[in-house]
Formats: structure tokens, C-alpha cells, sequence
């Protein structure tokens, strides 16, 4: 259980540097190159899951030798997107259909979503 949790730390670290990255660069290429938002949000997801994906297979989980990396790299954005169809999912839910506050929602979610993206990750892509 201790492993698990040094593995979930590690986890969490990689994906607030992924945050970080991401909203950092959607600012950036907002405010400061004058992209259209929408194009911006593209570019910096974009970013960071590259990131988050090479940090997370090399720090976090231990990458499995029957998988290649561009087999590696489709199946971790595949279960990103997942990751976003729930949260955009809890967030219709949360915020349209029940109507609480998006932001009480979005904490929700993003504890969901991280909880998905560990355990699915740990699942699907790490050596067993």
C-alpha cells in the first residue's frame, strides 16, 4: 500500500507540472501571440499530455516491454480523452442538469478524472 501511494504522489506532482504547462501556455499564446482561445486550449492540451505522458511512463508507472512506445502513446491519449469525456460529462451533469456551481463541480471532477486517469493508466499501461 505504500508503494501505491508513493506512486500516486508521484503521479499527482507530474500531473500539477502538466496543469501548470497547460494553462501557462494557453495564457501565453492568449494573451501575448493573440491566438484565438479555442486554438490556444488546443495547442496547450496538446502540450501538456505530451508531457504528462513522457513524465508519467518515466517517472510514475513502469513501462511494459510488450508495448511500443507509439502503441504506448496512442492507448495513454485514448485513455485521456476518456478522461475528458467524464469530466466534461460530470460537468454537464453538475453544472446544467443539476445546477451546483462550476466550480464545486469541476473540483469533483477533476478528483474523478484523476482517479481514472491513475487506476486506468496503472491498469493499461504499466509492466505487471
Amino acid at each position: 500500500m505504500r508503494g501505491l501511494l508513493a506512486q500516486f504522489a508521484k503521479f499527482g506532482v507530474v500531473g500539477a507540472l502538466a496543469a501548470v504547462i497547460d494553462f501557462g501556455l494557453l495564457i501565453a499564446l492568449t494573451e501575448l501571440a493573440h491566438l484565438d482561445p479555442v486554438l490556444s486550449a488546443a495547442v496547450s492540451f496538446t502540450v501538456s499530455v505530451i508531457f504528462n505522458y513522457a513524465a508519467s511512463m518515466r517517472f510514475v508507472f513502469t513501462r511494459r516491454e510488450d508495448l511500443g512506445r507509439g502503441a504506448e502513446l496512442t492507448l495513454f491519449v485514448a485513455l485521456s480523452v476518456v478522461g475528458l469525456a467524464i469530466n466534461e460529462l460530470l460537468m454537464w451533469v453538475g453544472a446544467t442538469v443539476l445546477g451546483f456551481h462550476y466550480v464545486l463541480v469541476k473540483v469533483g471532477a477533476t478528483a474523478v478524472v484523476m482517479l481514472w486517469n491513475f487506476f486506468s493508466r496503472k491498469r493499461w499501461l504499466e509492466a505487471h
